[in-house]
Parts: structure tokens; sequence; C-alpha cells
């Protein structure tokens, strides 16, 4: 049987690692919303970026001198895929899916 000092050392490591584990979570909750606000506020440029592909393939692919990557082939069985990755910290992963993905 444990005595009284062992179970008074075990309630004090449990109460600490509680503490750190609450302030691991305030930290991830915090990185969430930052990343959600990033994101949110990169949408209307994203848009925008849609818009100004989409005029430039119109622009382009009436013009007869315009090169094949721009204007196309006629063929609906192929597509051109502008891909954006990360760069930033450990994104690996991430671009490794996005890469999978666009594949």
């Amino acid at each position: 049987m444990a005595s009284l000092k062992d179970l008074r050392s075990r309630i004090a490591s449990v109460k600490s690692t509680r503490k750190i584990t609450s302030a691991m979570k305030m930290v991830a909750a915090s990185k969430l919303r930052r990343a959600q606000d990033a994101a949110e506020a990169a949408r209307p440029y994203a848009e925008r970026m849609g818009t100004m592909l989409g005029r430039l393939a119109t622009a382009v692919g009436s013009n007869e001198g315009a090169p094949k990557l721009l204007a196309g082939t006629g063929k609906n069985d192929v597509h051109l895929l502008v891909v954006f990755t990360a760069d930033r910290g450990l994104c690996g992963g991430f671009n490794a899916s996005i890469v999978k993905a666009a594949r």
C-alpha cells in the first residue's frame, strides 16, 4: 500500500499534468483560430484569382497565336491545373496530399 506522502506526490503530479494539458489545449485553440482567420481573409483573393484566370483563358482562347498551354487544344479530357503548396514549417504531409490530389 502506498504511503500518504506517495499519494500526495501522485496527486500533485496529476494536477501538474492537467495544467500542462490545459495550456496546450489553449495554445492549439489559438493557433486554429488564427489559421481560420487567415483562410477567411484569403477568400477574396482566391475569388479574384479565379476571376482573373477565367478572363485570361477567355481572352487567350479566342486568339489564334496564343500558346497551346493557355489556349488549349480543344480536348475536354485534358485540363490545366495550377497547384499551390505551402512553404512554412513542417508542411511536407500537407504538400504531399495536395500533389496527390492533383495527380
